[in-house]
């Protein structure tokens, strides 16, 4: 951070709350002992010298002697008694002492434009290099000013337009003072107070040019956790962050019915992320041959081989081709390690793009997406193909679980998946909605672990089915989710919250001895999880237990008509 040079001539204007670079003096700093040592020395003698006056008034109305007689005693009694109440008047002689030793204090403040009194605190960032640079871990960060003439011209020119808000880290070459400074010109720009939105206690570095743009704060999620999820023979304490009550105590419910009843068993169906450009051809005929070419065995393992170079960990799986008239649609599939993948992909499809052009120079790439892939929108080639990594789970809860853990019965639970699940999503038509809500614990698991929250689309899929089995007595219950997309390495996982609840499930960061097994592993436990959720919420509905329940954990008192399922 440079450092401010103060007029000799005046004094510079001090937002309260906030000191300048060259330590300001405080009012405890012209105390003899340490602000609590004093504070308990005037709070004794306050009370010392009230009890000693008080004894000797009362030994002078015995002896008929006028009070207004005193000697040297009394005197310097009454003086301290008089000094120790001005302190402690002052709550402890912060203000009191203030007002002594800084006199010119509200002086300054006074003249100070009032336009800008608004306060802003800006740590200081002890990096003395721009944002980006590696650099050995900062001292202890030190409170500074925003209130400096510098910082005031920036944001005016902010507020002008004069100096681009996006540009603030590169300038600065300060992550956090930049978010300080564009928080004050948004809020100037607006006449909006950003109060209540969080600034300190977050590494503004660690998200540049990775996760977030013109950052002016974050937003405070609650994490809780459900489980033990048994899956596979393992147990699983995941992490869910929501603001919705009654979620992850739903969620809780089903993993200990599965629990109880022996476990979840997962199987991993298929593995590989997609993109699918759309180019364009004079002729109909002329994106034929094109996809003619793509989909020829003879031309895979040119085509893999460009398109594995823009990766170590990816690898070429599929083509298929779609053609609209002149216009063609290639969906890429590939494999791509603990990663979820998109960024990697569209590398390796920009390289087969260009190795086309040489042979299909009359090809006009339209987009690097064509919505064929298909990404954060609901599409049925996604529920049909699948996405990412696509998933089956299933557990057999026994009949005693059902009736004392979910407070229900097989048969109950077994007419409403097929009425709610099956029948009702088919009347509205709902592509990969067969389920109660496995959205609920798919976005809580992703914006705890750091995925992509709009992802949820399409990793949402998911049919539930519930089948009595062993005479009617127990329950088997199953979810079938395509187009998981996840990842443990990458966006939202560098940061330092989501990486802590990534190993708390034991998948942080890439697997070297596998790749891939630890994002494959995180889309099992999300199965998981929703298997868990949807278990516990259907059986809320078959018990009739579900406005209840959220009035118990939501504390709410809205009206009952406006709470969903």
């Amino acid at each position: 951070m440079d450092v401010r040079r103060r007029s000799t001539n005046k004094p510079t204007p001090m937002k309260m709350g906030v000191v300048d670079d060259e330590k300001e003096p405080r009012a405890s700093d012209a105390l003899p002992l340490p602000l609590y040592l004093t504070n308990a020395v005037f709070f004794t003698l306050f009370f010392s010298v009230v009890y000693f006056l008080l004894t000797r008034w009362r030994e002078k109305i015995r002896n008929s002697t006028p009070l207004h007689v005193v000697d040297l005693s009394e005197i310097v009694a009454l003086v301290a008694l008089v000094a120790s109440f001005i302190y402690l008047l002052g709550f402890f002689g912060i203000d009191f002492v203030q007002s002594i030793f800084r006199p010119s204090a509200d002086v300054w403040a006074a003249d100070y434009d009032k336009n800008h009194a608004e306060e802003l605190i800006l740590d200081e960032d002890a990096r003395k290099v721009p944002c980006g640079v590696d650099c050995a871990p900062p001292p202890p960060q030190v409170v500074e000013t925003l209130a400096s003439e510098e910082d005031e011209e920036i944001i005016k020119a902010v507020v002008a337009g004069t100096t681009p808000s996006y540009s603030l880290e590169t300038k600065l070459g300060d992550c956090k003072r930049a978010a300080v400074i564009r928080r004050e010109a948004v809020q100037r720009v607006t006449g909006k107070s950003l109060a209540g939105l969080p600034l300190e206690g977050f590494d503004y570095q660690s998200i540049l040019g990775q996760c977030c743009e013109m950052p002016v704060g974050y937003v405070q999620i609650p994490v809780g956790i459900a489980g033990p999820l048994l899956l596979d023979g393992r147990e699983y304490s995941v992490p869910m962050a929501t603001t919705e009550g009654c979620l992850v105590a739903s969620t809780n419910r089903g993993c200990k019915a599965i629990h109880l009843s022996g476990g979840a068993t997962a199987v991993l169906l298929k593995d590989g992320m997609t993109r699918a450009p759309v180019v364009r051809f004079a002729t109909a005929q002329r994106a034929a041959e094109l996809k003619f070419f793509l989909e020829d065995p003879k031309n895979f393992d040119t085509l893999s081989m460009v398109f594995n170079r823009s990766s170590r960990f990816a690898r070429l799986q599929t083509i298929k081709c779609a053609i609209a008239g002149k216009n063609l649609y290639i969906r890429f599939c590939c494999s791509t390690g603990d990663a979820m993948g998109m960024n990697m992909i569209s590398k390796g499809v920009q390289n087969i793009l260009d190795f086309l052009q040489k042979d299909f120079s009359d090809m006009d790439v339209i987009g690097l997406s064509g919505n064929f892939c298909s990404d954060k929108k609901p599409a049925a080639v996604n529920w049909i193909e699948g996405r990412g990594k696509s998933v089956v789970c299933e557990a057999l809860i026994s009949g005693d679980v059902v009736r004392k853990v979910l407070k229900t019965n097989v048969a109950a639970l077994v007419e409403l998946n097929m009425l709610k699940n099956l029948a009702g999503s088919a009347l509205a038509g709902a592509p990969g909605g067969f389920n109660a809500h496995a959205s609920n614990i798919v976005t809580a698991i992703y914006i705890a672990t750091g995925q992509d929250p709009a992802q949820n689309v399409e990793s949402s899929h998911c049919i539930t089915m519930m089948e009595a089995v062993n005479d009617g007595k127990d329950l088997h219950v199953s979810v079938t989710m395509p187009s998981i997309e996840v990842g443990t390495v990458g966006g939202g996982t560098q940061l330092a919250s989501q990486p802590a609840c990534l190993n708390l499930l034991g998948v942080k960061g890439a697997n070297r001895e596998e790749p891939g097994s630890n994002a494959r592993l995180l889309a099992t436990i999300v199965a998981g999880s929703v298997l868990a959720g949807e278990l516990s919420l259907m059986s809320a509905l078959a018990a009739g237990q579900l406005v209840r329940s959220h009035m118990k954990y939501n504390r709410s008192s809205k009206d009952v008509s406006k709470v969903s399922s």
